[in-house]
């Protein structure tokens, strides 16, 4: 475009320059206005393509790397938004966005067709088969470095054979009973570690690792899945067998305060204080009974220290 609109204003000023009106031509004052505007509008023209040839636009979150006849200018990486620049430099566009690169066991699910799960060998010799996703984005500062040393087709050539290696290197140091159960988590948290290493010297920057799934031997997974039910079920009666301990300090304690409460009232009732309330407490009973529809008849032990308490109708 930009070559276009130089040889439009050059055309114009060869135009201009060797296009003549011959004095004795009657029509001399209509060619002068139709050299003139001919003159105008193709300067205008040939400007206006120059000029969009200097103006460049770059995506939402994306750069865009220069190059110019074949050579990547390094440190004049452009960011988002309207640019003017060299009419002879090529923007390769790269974006900066997270993406997500997954290598899963089901055939539709990653990036790639079919089953693309990773297998690793882990400390005690079996071969698992994992399920991840990679979350990563571009390093804007190094986007330039990137496309000079490896390309535009970075995910295929670093992300994808640096995350399988990771994910090998780290399974290796685990049994497949702790990728499984208890240090799944930790697994997780060393891959991150390796694989942040690796990206960030190539100018990617690693947000998360997903480890997503993770498919054993059958005879490995039921082994570990019956290995986890007793444990589970060990823990149960460690925790009955708490509960019945507490409940033998509550009875101790329970007894104990009976006991107690016993001897204070065994106390109480010697002597004559303790008669003077065995008295009372026998006739408020009798009275009661004496009192209750059920009965016709009561007979009681005779005492005639007694008889004048009782209202007897």
């Amino acid at each position: 475009m930009f070559i276009i609109g130089l040889l439009i204003i050059i055309g114009v000023i060869i135009f201009r320059a060797t296009y003549k009106v011959q004095p004795e031509d009657h029509r001399i004052a209509d060619k002068l206005k139709t050299r003139l505007y001919g003159t105008i509008g193709g300067i205008a023209l040939g400007g206006f393509l120059i000029l969009a040839s200097l103006l460049r636009t770059v995506p939402p979150g994306s750069v865009a790397v220069q190059v110019l006849f074949g050579r990547v200018l390094v440190h004049s990486t452009l960011s988002e938004g309207l640019h003017i620049v060299n009419p002879f430099v090529t923007l390769e566009i790269m974006t900066v966005r997270t993406q997500a690169y997954t290598m899963s066991i089901a055939t539709e699910e990653g990036q790639r067709y079919g089953d693309d799960a990773i297998t690793a060998l882990t400390k005690d010799g079996l071969e698992v088969a994992m399920d991840l996703t990679v979350w990563y984005h571009l390093n804007s500062g190094e986007a330039a470095t990137v496309f000079q040393k490896i390309g535009s087709d970075y995910v295929d050539k670093i992300v994808r054979p640096a995350a399988r290696t990771a994910i090998r290197n780290t399974t290796v140091k685990y049994t497949a009973f702790e990728i499984y159960s208890e240090k799944r988590e930790e697994v997780q948290t060393e891959i991150n570690t390796e694989l942040a290493k690796d990206f960030e010297s190539r100018g990617i920057m690693l947000e998360k690792v997903l480890l997503r799934n993770l498919k054993l031997p059958a005879k490995v997974k039921n082994a570990i899945e019956v290995k986890l039910e007793a444990e589970q079920e060990a823990q149960k009666m460690v925790f009955v067998l708490q509960k019945e301990l507490k409940e033998a300090d509550r009875k101790k304690i329970e007894a104990t305060g009976i006991a107690e409460a016993q001897r204070i009232i065994a106390q109480s009732l010697i002597g004559e204080r303790g008669r003077a309330y065995l008295s009372w407490k026998y006739l408020e009973n009798l009275q009661s009974l004496y009192q209750s529809p059920n009965n016709t008849i009561v007979i009681s032990p005779y005492d005639k220290n007694f008889i004048p308490l009782l209202q007897i109708k």
